[in-house]
């Protein structure tokens, strides 16, 4: 079965002169979809992005952390685990060549889960192996991303 989604990206970043130059535009833009507030872009200030806006490596972040918890959630659900708060701080890493041009070589999860006290905490945390096995987003990507889970129990 196939899913489709649609985005808009629109700039907004034209000073009035376009790309006429390097530094005479802004990175800025909105992403956009059907019923929802958008979000406002940029590209990371290394490369003369907005700093209070969101860019793509943030946004590829987050979608892969994002993933992996509603994937886990859906197996705590199943399992029997009640999670109460769940709090991620992923890193990811890119590296850039000397001409520029980037990739991410990694990235790495580090999800903070509170389960209730009657609930099993070493399914809680083995159930974090399936979730990664089960991300689209950590499916389709082309480097490793890692998950170091820590499970607490109130």
């Amino acid at each position: 079965m196939n899913h489709t989604y649609q985005t808009t990206v629109t700039w907004t970043g034209n000073l009035g002169t376009g790309t006429n130059g390097y530094r005479t535009y802004r990175r800025d833009h909105d992403i956009t979809t059907d019923g929802r507030p958008p979000i406002p872009g940029s590209s990371d200030p290394t490369f003369r992005g907005d700093p209070t806006r969101w860019n793509p490596e943030q946004l590829l972040l987050a979608a892969l952390s994002q993933c992996h918890m509603l994937a886990y959630l859906h197996l705590c659900a199943d399992n029997g685990i009640i999670v109460t708060h769940y709090t991620d701080h992923a890193t990811g890493t890119m590296t850039t060549d000397r001409t520029g041009n980037g990739h991410f070589t990694e990235a790495t999860l580090h999800p903070h889960v509170t389960i209730t006290h009657t609930t099993d905490t070493t399914t809680a945390t083995a159930l974090h192996d399936e979730a990664h096995r089960l991300c689209f987003i950590a499916n389709s990507v082309n480097f490793p991303v890692h998950h170091q889970p820590t499970t607490h129990t109130t």
